[in-house]
């Protein structure tokens, strides 16, 4: 175990067991000397591994006796079914990884957790517009009591169609809780509990990252139409930008297909651009492998940096320099924020933005300095 996720690594493991029933009979979890011992760690790792799993609600800790499983509260006796609405799950890592995460805690809440056109199916994905009216209705018909919802992106009208999923959920009384992503354009905010990534700070520092390294001609590259969470990527990557030399932000943001040669053409022009800063790790693998066939060494004539830190970052020919997404965290508080609803249905909407990660590779041009 590495020193910086000892504790993640033991909450994971106690919560795989917790899921499969290994405590049910006693209700009581091992010791924090018996934790110790197993795991080869500090009294104070399992003590914050434990405190992790109290802070999701999926155990209790009392002073001189232990740790305990949760017991259900009473208002949510027979509140049992919660549903995924996600239309890129199946076709985003980030998303297949906070929804696995939303799964293992629905199974350790004795929730039920509807994936889409059946139960607990982790490859279902909704195709469009038609599919996620249809899911919602159907969510309507079960009754569930809560909806995760990742709103829609790259689709035409996408705000309207939105809004009218959330909308329509809560007036079938059913909570809604959104990841990722906002319904509204950045900056206005809807009436929604919103649990995602800091996109803001994850730009600012990543732009900070190149300046730091020498780069003065930054451009950021996305795809037409992006989504609220890559409009704060592009606000804080522009505040860092422009703390050090003014630009407009029609020269910052390139909004272009990566896989496109013209696009290496115009970046190579006659005043090169020196780095690359891409909404998403998508985008940055695209850029990657067309500067390869166009002969253009990463890092030395282009530096490249993406956002996500997707399982092929650090696989790709060169591998990317990225700011990491805290998946399971994202789900723990997701959830909690659930329960929180189920509860207290007044509660006013909340945000929660959670730290993204920058983590190095060779891709940004760090280790030729």
């Amino acid at each position: 175990m590495s020193n910086t996720s000892k504790h993640h690594q033991i909450s994971q493991t106690l919560l795989e067991e917790l899921s499969a029933g290994k405590y049910k009979a006693s209700g009581r979890l091992p010791s924090e000397a018996q934790l110790v011992e197993r795991f080869r760690v500090s009294r104070p790792t399992v003590a914050r591994a434990l405190r992790e799993l109290q802070d999701q609600g999926l155990i209790e800790r009392r002073a001189g006796s232990g740790s305990y499983l949760r017991k259900g509260r009473s208002t949510l006796k027979n509140q049992r079914q919660l549903g995924l609405l996600v239309p890129e799950l199946g076709g985003t890592e980030i998303f297949e990884l906070i929804c696995g995460d939303l799964a293992r805690l629905a199974r350790v809440h004795d929730f039920g957790l509807l994936w889409g056109n059946g139960d607990d199916d982790a490859s279902s994905r909704i195709a469009g517009k038609d599919a996620a009216e249809a899911l919602c209705e159907q969510y309507i018909q079960r009754k569930v009591n809560g909806v995760f919802f990742a709103p829609f992106e790259r689709l035409d009208n996408r705000d309207e169609l939105n809004v009218r999923l959330a909308d329509r959920l809560r007036q079938a009384g059913i909570c809604v809780v959104l990841l990722d992503r906002d319904l509204h354009p950045f900056p206005t905010r809807s009436e929604y509990d919103l649990v995602g990534v800091d996109n803001f700070a994850g730009g600012y520092q990543l732009a900070a990252h190149l300046l730091k390294l020498g780069y003065k001609r930054i451009k950021f590259l996305t795809n037409p139409n992006a989504a609220p969470t890559v409009t704060l990527r592009i606000a804080g990557a522009f505040t860092a930008i422009t703390n050090k030399s003014f630009c407009s932000i029609s020269d910052f943001v390139l909004e272009h297909d990566a896989s496109d040669p013209k696009l290496l053409q115009k970046l190579r022009g006659r005043s090169p651009v020196e780095a690359v800063l891409c909404a998403n790790d998508q985008i940055a693998a695209e850029l990657i492998k067309s500067a390869h066939k166009a002969e253009i060494r990463i890092p030395q004539d282009l530096a490249i940096v993406g956002f996500d830190d997707v399982k092929y970052a650090s696989l790709l020919s060169v591998p990317l320099t990225t700011m990491h997404q805290p998946c399971r965290e994202i789900a723990a508080v997701a959830f909690r924020a659930m329960l929180d609803l189920l509860e207290d249905r007044d509660l006013p909407p909340r945000s929660y933005s959670l730290p993204a990660r920058l983590i190095v590779r060779e891709s940004c041009g760090a280790y030729l300095q």
